[in-house]
């Protein structure tokens, strides 16, 4: 459930309405709305009720906002953070360092000092020659880095091949065949607090049964490395729940997901670790636009608004659908595809799709825009950054400023040469 609904004929942000952000803010712009952050964050803990010792931590990469940050610190979650930016942001932002976990199978030697410097609470290892490599820095700094390693269970999570990270052709973690030999090795290294493992098979997950498999996997991984004399008091089990972008999409609730975890895992004696992002954000966001121009065509004409791939670019990478629903909805409907402004065929939100009668200067929303929508954005073409908003009951902030391409621009250098 979101806090994005008609009333008497348009749509409100919470008590906001829309057609008053894009007077004040212009468009494209995303909102976020808070209730809606907070209801997911607690419907995600309440979900895990039965499961005795669970650490949460709320995976950056949906949505780095500062403001979102904030408030998933104030619901008492930690952060799942890949880069030594998103590590930056999450102390930014609150979080405690000692519950942020640092995953991703690109970390530098530099980022692995600068987890260190800032004693972060767990290391995600995606291969054995990156443990190698924090054994030493930790060792020559006289600590021992708290970590677990990434296992690979070869699972196909069903979901889009671009944000498959499970299956054993995907880039992620070390196979799970492999994975006792390499855990023993790394568990002799100066240097290492190596506590347990850690799996995440993939993004927009609909279904329970590839999530079930892959526990089943890591439970008996985490028996074999028991049995072979190691002490496992963490599993990662990552994140990967999805939400309704289409009204047939049947996402898997908290409640049922914590219900398999907590019986799939009851005889584990671990703390679990969980890091959604989507199912928190996803829903807790849209992006407002403007309809610039409709323009006829032979088949279905064509609504150009002024939100383009830069602005909202899963469609353009993964075919994604987001509901596009005008902001004072007449009640009459047709049939049309949906583009932005970029030069290139690609920016296309939908094709021959049934919208609401949209003309020019008309606002609309593309929904489920809170998760993988700004922090994706870009300046392709020279455009602005797209700013975002944070609503809160009757009353909204600016929390992230659009871009000028004049301030881009400035930051520009031509050398003196030229």
């Amino acid at each position: 459930m979101d806090h994005f609904n008609l009333r008497n004929g348009e749509l409100y942000a919470e008590d906001v309405p829309m057609a008053r952000i894009a007077a004040e803010v212009g468009t494209p712009v995303y909102i976020y709305s808070r209730a809606t952050f907070e209801r997911h964050a607690a419907a995600f803990r309440d979900g895990l009720k039965d499961c005795p010792r669970v650490h949460l931590a709320y995976a950056i990469k949906a949505n780095p906002n500062l403001a979102v940050l904030r408030l998933m610190a104030n619901a008492g979650y930690g952060a799942d953070v890949v880069s030594g930016g998103e590590l930056e942001r999450a102390l930014a932002a609150g979080m405690p360092a000692k519950d942020i976990v640092f995953s991703g199978v690109g970390k530098t030697r530099q980022e692995l000092a600068q987890g260190l410097d800032r004693g972060i609470g767990q290391f995600n290892l995606e291969l054995e020659a990156e443990g190698v490599a924090l054994s030493e820095i930790a060792a020559a700094r006289g600590q021992r880095a708290p970590c677990v390693l990434r296992v690979n269970p070869d699972v196909d999570a069903g979901t889009h091949a671009k944000i498959s990270t499970g299956k054993a052709e995907n880039k992620f973690g070390v196979a799970i065949a492999d994975a006792p030999a390499i855990y023993a090795r790394l568990a002799a290294l100066p240097g290492l607090d190596l506590r347990g493992v850690a799996s995440h098979i993939g993004s927009q997950l609909l279904s329970v049964a590839p999530m079930e498999a892959t526990y089943h996997r890591i439970g008996q991984l985490v028996a074999d490395l028991r049995a072979a004399g190691h002490a496992v008091t963490r599993v990662d089990l990552g994140g990967g729940l999805g939400v309704a972008y289409r009204a047939e999409d049947r996402p898997v609730w908290p409640d049922e997901y914590g219900a398999m975890v907590a019986r799939v895992t009851r005889d584990w004696d671990v703390e679990l670790m969980f890091e959604p992002g989507r199912v928190i954000a996803g829903n807790a966001g849209v992006l407002l636009t403007k309809v610039i121009w409709v323009k006829p065509s032979p088949a279905n004409p064509w609504v150009i608004v002024d939100a383009a791939m830069n602005d909202l670019a899963r469609p353009a990478l993964y075919d994604a659908w987001h509901d596009f629903v005008a902001v004072k909805p007449s009640g009459e409907r047709f049939v049309a595809n949906i583009a932005g402004p970029v030069c290139e065929s690609g920016d296309t939100f939908a094709k021959a799709r049934d919208i609401d009668l949209v003309k020019e200067g008309d606002l609309a929303i593309f929904r489920t825009a809170g998760a993988y929508g700004a922090t994706m954005a870009s300046t392709y073409n020279s455009r602005a950054l797209v700013p975002e908003v944070m609503v809160d009951g009757d009353r909204y902030a600016v929390v992230a400023e659009r871009i000028s391409p004049k301030t881009i621009m400035d930051e520009e250098r031509v050398p003196e040469w030229l």
